[in-house]
């Protein structure tokens, strides 16, 4: 599974399989398995990033706050200009 932990999605669809009324539960671990499979396709069509990816994307951000304030801090003084004469 590329981008959701298999042992939160086991546990969730245990969790929904949990739910069910006694008399459906008989199923047990196909009904299990089911809530697995739905939730992992429903789970894909989502526009999600990973948490790997959504870190770098922070630093890259961060990096590139940090140079555009510098940038912003050196044209302040450019357009000042000369100081002292």
């Amino acid at each position: 599974m590329s981008m959701f932990d298999t042992l939160t999605l086991d546990d969730l669809s245990r969790k929904l399989a949990d739910s069910v009324p006694p008399s459906v539960r008989a199923l047990g671990r196909e009904l299990e398995d089911n809530f697995k499979a739905v939730l992992q396709s429903q789970l894909a069509k989502l526009d999600l990033v990973t948490r790997q990816e959504f870190d770098v994307q922070a630093v890259l951000l961060a990096r590139t706050q940090a140079r555009l304030a510098a940038l912003e801090s050196r044209l302040k003084s450019l357009e000042a200009g000369p100081t002292g004469a």
